[in-house]
């Protein structure tokens, strides 16, 4: 049996890691035309240039991350240190990727490093004009069912060993609260690609609260274990 330095990735926080559009597009399961003139949040945004690249699509599209207010400089010092981590681990724990999406380790961060420069063009650029808002689950400045669309990508269930039942179970409210149509959540799994196991306990939860759950399959799979998203809407009433 692997130990636990070898079964999972080793992250002591949160990493500012992102990703591209087409990335976003495969593991959220969006339809290419998804998003024209349609008012979505991408929330843990890191540095994923999903956000500018849907706002040249037409999208009306806002990103929210806890770092968000630092300056581009400041941004640009996390992505290196992160990263450089980040893609460390890849390398020391190839087992736990799937090589579907990219060719190689090398392809995925070359990738990955085009998403964040992207996105830090963006940032300087439209971070005045509120594209990006520093913000953290389970609390969001942002009005009720303010978006169509609340998209949510590697925080959740991904770092469980750091946020308890009870701040899943609020996040979970408080994207839906900002969402006028879904909210979509990936992956389901922790970083040592199992499922996250409180999910049906959290899913019971919601349900009481009048929130319905759907467990998709998606044809992605880059760690072990990400295949499947969480969408979350509002019960008809």
């Amino acid at each position: 049996m692997n130990s636990p330095s070898i079964s999972t990735l080793d992250l002591p926080a949160v990493s500012f890691f992102g990703r591209t559009l087409a990335e976003y597009r495969q593991f959220f399961r969006l339809e290419p035309d998804s998003l024209r003139d349609r008012a979505v949040l991408d929330v843990a945004a890191g540095p994923s240039s999903f956000t500018a690249e849907a706002s040249r699509l037409g999208a009306r599209a806002v990103a929210s991350d806890p770092l968000y207010g630092c300056t581009p400089d400041a941004l640009a010092a996390h992505v290196q240190m992160d990263y450089a981590r980040m893609f460390a681990q890849m390398r020391a724990k190839p087992h736990l990727l799937r090589f579907y999406s990219f060719a190689s380790i090398d392809a995925a961060e070359a990738d990955r490093r085009a998403a964040a420069a992207r996105f830090l063009a963006d940032y300087a650029d439209y971070f005045v004009h509120g594209r990006y808002v520093g913000a953290a689950l389970p609390h969001l400045p942002f009005a009720d069912r303010a978006f169509g669309l609340v998209l949510c990508a590697h925080l959740l269930f991904l770092y469980a060993g750091r946020f308890d039942f009870d701040w899943h179970a609020a996040a979970c409210r408080e994207l839906v609260r900002v969402s006028a149509e879904e909210v979509r959540i990936h992956p389901l799994c922790g970083l040592d690609g199992q499922p996250w196991p409180g999910l049906d306990r959290l899913r019971a939860n919601l349900a009481a609260g009048g929130i319905d759950s759907e467990i998709m399959a998606v044809d992605y799979e880059f760690f072990i274990g990400t295949g499947t998203t969480l969408r979350l809407k509002r019960m008809l009433s």
